[in-house]
């Protein structure tokens, strides 16, 4: 699985720039995108409190500070030694400490049936196969657990160049048909990213034991002005969805 080590390096790169901004996003509130849609108006997460919660590539550790807050008792899991760094500093910064362990959301050393609620927001959601973190997750939630996930919109993965810093466009560059595995061409800042298309993403929840609940395409507000996130400038986002948020229960 090279995707694992190619990944590692790429965000132990990418650890500092997000240190920085870490203590920013534990203070703020529970929030969507790169236009930062709350939580408290999208409702994805509904009553998390009192549930065991797992977030599968938890970075700094940002959103599962948020579960805390919102009182969940969460597990922050992430492959990145430099990433749960940040995360340790921020919970002794901040006064919350939840369990952090450092693994593959491919193969997560923790029992079955442990959590109620397995999210991944930016983290095994795009860096892991999701052939593989999908099965782990169902293996780690009860029956009647909810997991809930971001990835980038199908239509950005389709029509963003390749260009680093050059947004997405109207022209589709990309076969939609066996949409997986990624592979970004910039030797010098390789990544490895997995996305699927409608169709593979409801077969693959249904043959790991899902019901599908939801699918928010989150689109951005009318005041949208541009920010970090160089993939689609706010008109883009205003006319098609630059993230999509999937939402899945556990059959009993």
């Amino acid at each position: 699985m090279d995707h694992v080590r190619i990944n590692r390096d790429y965000w132990t790169r990418l650890a500092p720039g997000h240190a920085e901004r870490a203590s920013e996003k534990w203070s703020s509130e529970p929030s969507w995108g790169p236009w930062r849609i709350p939580e408290s108006e999208l409702a994805v997460l509904g009553d998390v409190a009192g549930k065991d919660a797992l977030e599968l590539g938890c970075g700094t550790g940002y959103f599962s500070a948020w579960l805390a807050r919102m009182g969940a008792r969460p597990t922050g899991l992430d492959v990145t030694p430099a990433q749960l760094e940040t995360a340790r500093r921020m919970q002794a910064e901040h006064g919350i400490t939840f369990p952090l362990i450092e693994a593959n959301a491919e193969e997560v050393p923790l029992p079955d049936a442990s959590f109620d609620l397995i999210l991944s927001e930016y983290g095994a959601s795009i860096w892991c196969d999701p052939y593989r973190w999908i099965p782990e997750a169902s293996r780690l939630l009860r029956p009647g657990g909810d997991l809930v996930f971001l990835v980038n919109g199908t239509l950005l993965v389709l029509t963003a160049p390749d260009e680093d810093g050059v947004p997405a466009g109207v022209e589709l560059l990309r076969d939609y048909f066996d949409m997986h595995r990624f592979e970004w061409p910039d030797e010098d800042d390789k990544s490895v990213e997995f996305h699927l298309g409608y169709g593979d993403w409801i077969r693959l929840l249904r043959a790991n034991n899902f019901e599908v609940l939801d699918l928010v395409e989150l689109r951005a507000p009318e005041n949208a002005v541009p920010n970090r996130y160089k993939l689609a400038t706010p008109e883009w986002a205003r006319r098609w969805p630059v993230e999509e948020i999937w939402k899945a229960r556990k059959r009993g």
